[in-house]
């Protein structure tokens, strides 16, 4: 059937190509000959071609199933410039009028649309299956399948719907496609679309221009971004955030920093969302803030780099998400800040779900962590995690490979794991196994009499971080696997029994420690532009302390001392752009400060980078100003995170920016209600003779007998009093 065509001379014709890329002729042509098709492509590998160009051949009307109608406007757009008859392709999805419907199927019936996009929901409207039920169908394209399996990173409930309704209209051949897919949520897409037979394409996944980075996520983060924008100046970006309100929030400060910025998520009413996408793709703006509602088939090949503010839910997801970047085969920077904390509201979210569901969000986090974490080649990471091999030792394009750590010979530890992986009859997962190579008395372990084993405690002169790099990279290795089918088991492979048999060296790289990371890069300075400065704003610092009594932190705390030293502000107004200084502290110790600053500038004649001066944005001190006005009208504190819907840590947190800012806060009637007078005044007595307000060291030297809770709540009481 395929001989017929001149493939190459009608790819010349219609979409202006000389050649095809990769697989793209061999599905075409396995769709030509009415063969079920399973096409594995990543971003920018020319998917959507492989159903384009065979529905201007065959006779009738391609259905393409498409999860998003801004996508669905956009290539039906893309297909029409092509063409010479405007209705060769089409879309019936909601956005539609009753006029345009009928236009539609008008186009359809007189045999000149060749490609009709509709939504799964469009699909389903019994009006449409009447329709549909009515003219020839060449064949069912599935884009962004993923979207059907539980296991994908976008599962959408009505994808399951696809084939009974495939079944209602008639049979015609299907392809699914989608650019990224483990082997689990592969054979989840073809049993759902019953496709089983479908011939496979498979790419590679490897995408040799993308840079790979995980930073650590510090309280810096929104400056982080500034200064990665404002160093690619010109460069079009898009941001991820998890959630709305993060999302409105960070393009507002963008926007205050004079980068050209806009939101888009799905909150947003449609003709927005699409504005700030056309906004996008004709570079109105050079950034996007967006949550995952954004981009899925985004054509646009200039992306040159994709930031994650919080980390995601899955590897899949990730890999989705950064394939965004540099899909023209130029640069494309793929930055994701991480913080442990983040992953654990994850897991919180999960709880309420069906214990399926929740089982499996935890095991998506879980590879989350690892990558995150791992101080192994992220690109092998990656393409491991997609079942394939990646050989190169070092790739040079990712920030593990640039800065690789030492490797330390883990032979025994590998033996112990296997063994104890055997022992315990491949049938547990990941963290089962470690806690009883740890020798850990769980619940768990004692009712199943584990504590009884002879590996039992083999394991623990070494720590839980170590052990679980060994797994991790015995997992690349090939000596155990996961049985997804089983939410993560872990079982030996054949090299792995062979590796007992005749033990080999095992080198591996330890974990990344985000924490000591994150000490590092804020603490002592080292943030500052100016060293010299920085050492001089301590000592005017620790002169006013002296004259007031004051411990010196009171004045101003460290970031704010080192984030003076990097912007050199002279003047109030600029002073209350740093974090931690608000207006009542600028006025009150500002004026020494600012003057200090413009002397040093003017002897050194340093030209000051207004680009790194972080302007906050008014909008978010709406929340402040509501918590200040709920403790003038003595809201109890815990009642207060209730009816701002956060947790109370999360509101100690607004409580402490204010006061460090200089608003003076009176939660005594709080206090009052939860603390004896006598813990809360030896609280108090030691915040007044430190030298620092760091709650670590108030929590050892006040020892267990307070929680940090009240240690945080007592330490607001005393710099409201005595500094602002």
């Amino acid at each position: 059937m395929t001989k017929k065509y001149n493939l190459t001379e009608i790819l010349k014709k219609n979409f202006g190509f000389d050649t095809f890329k990769g697989d793209q002729e061999a599905v075409i042509k396995n769709l030509l000959d009415g063969k079920d098709t399973f096409v594995l492509m990543p971003t920018g590998g020319g998917k959507s071609l492989c159903y384009q160009l065979p529905s201007l051949i065959m006779d009738g009307t391609a259905i393409v199933i498409s999860p998003l109608i801004a996508l669905m406007k956009n290539q039906v757009d893309a297909i029409r410039n092509l063409n010479e008859i405007d209705g060769v392709a089409h879309f019936l999805n909601s956005s539609l009028t009753k006029q345009a419907i009928e236009e539609v199927k008008s186009d359809i019936l007189s045999g000149k649309t060749k490609l009709l996009y509709v939504a799964p929901e469009s699909l389903t409207k019994e009006e449409n299956v009447e329709f549909l039920k009515s003219i020839k169908i060449s064949f069912y394209a599935v884009d962004e399948a993923h979207c059907i399996s539980e296991w994908g990173h976008d599962f959408r409930p009505e994808y399951r719907r696809i084939r009974p309704i495939i079944n209602e209209i008639g049979q015609a051949p299907v392809i699914a496609l989608t650019a990224t897919a483990t082997t689990k949520v592969r054979d989840d897409i073809k049993k759902s679309l019953g496709i089983q037979k479908a011939k496979d394409f498979q790419s590679s996944f490897n995408r040799a221009n993308l840079y790979y980075e995980v930073r650590p996520k510090t309280k810096n983060v929104d400056k982080d971004i500034i200064k990665f924008i404002k160093m690619n100046p010109g460069k079009s970006g898009i941001i991820y955030c998890l959630s709305r309100k993060k999302v409105e929030e960070l393009a507002e400060i963008l926007q205050a920093n004079d980068i050209q910025a806009k939101a888009y998520h799905a909150g947003m009413d449609s003709s927005m969302r699409s504005q700030t996408q056309d906004d996008f793709i004709m570079e109105k703006i050079d950034v996007i803030v967006a949550t995952i509602a954004f981009g899925m088939g985004i054509d646009k090949p200039d992306v040159r780099y994709v930031i994650h503010y919080d980390i995601p839910k899955s590897l899949e997801g990730y890999y989705q998400e950064t394939g965004r970047a540099g899909r023209d085969g130029g640069e494309g920077q793929c930055i994701a800040f991480y913080n442990n904390k983040d992953l654990q509201k994850l897991e919180k979210f999960l709880e309420g779900k069906p214990l399926a569901e929740q089982d499996i969000g935890r095991q998506l986090l879980r590879e989350t962590t690892a990558y995150a974490e791992s101080s192994v080649c992220r690109r092998k990471l990656l393409l491991h995690y997609f079942g394939e091999n990646y050989e190169v030792e070092n790739c040079g394009s990712c920030d593990n490979c640039l800065n690789p750590k030492k490797q330390i010979e883990a032979q025994d530890m590998l033996e112990m794991l296997i063994e104890a992986i055997l022992a315990l009859k491949e049938n547990f997962k990941t963290e089962y196994v470690l806690d009883v190579l740890l020798g850990k008395e769980t619940n768990d372990i004692l009712s199943h009499k584990h504590e009884e084993l002879e590996c039992f405690g083999s394991g623990s002169d070494d720590d839980v971080k170590r052990w679980n790099a060994v797994v991790r990279q015995a997992l690349i290795a090939g000596y155990i696997s996961k049985d997804v089918e089983n939410y993560g088991l872990l079982k030996v492979t054949d090299a792995g029994r062979q590796f007992l048999d005749d033990p080999q060296s095992f080198k591996i790289v330890e974990d990344k420690d985000f924490e000591e990371e994150e000490t590092v890069m804020r603490g002592g300075g080292t943030f500052a532009v100016d060293p010299e400065l920085y050492a001089m704003l301590k000592n005017l610092r620790k002169k006013i302390a002296k004259q007031l009594e004051l411990p010196p932190y009171v004045i101003f705390q460290d970031p704010s001392l080192e984030a003076m030293a990097t912007t050199y502000p002279v003047k109030i107004e600029e002073l209350q752009n740093i974090t931690g200084v608000g207006a009542g502290k600028a006025k009150r110790y500002g004026e020494e400060f600012c003057a200090l600053i413009k002397r040093h500038c003017e002897e050194n004649e340093i030209e000051r980078p207004d680009d790194f001066r972080v302007r906050t944005v008014v909008n978010k001190s709406k929340i402040k100003v509501s918590i200040i006005q709920a403790i003038d009208r003595k809201v109890a504190l815990d009642d207060l995170a209730i009816s701002k819907g956060v947790e109370f840590e999360e509101l100690l947190d607004e409580i402490e920016a204010i006061v460090y800012s200089g608003t003076k806060l009176n939660i005594d009637y709080f206090l009052e209600e939860i603390m004896d007078e006598e813990n809360l005044d030896e609280i108090y007595s030691y915040f007044k003779s430190s030298d620092t307000d760091n709650l670590e060291d108030a929590m050892s030297e006040l020892g267990a007998d307070y929680s940090e809770e009240e240690v945080r709540l007592v330490r607001v009481k005393f710099i409201s009093e005595m500094a602002n």
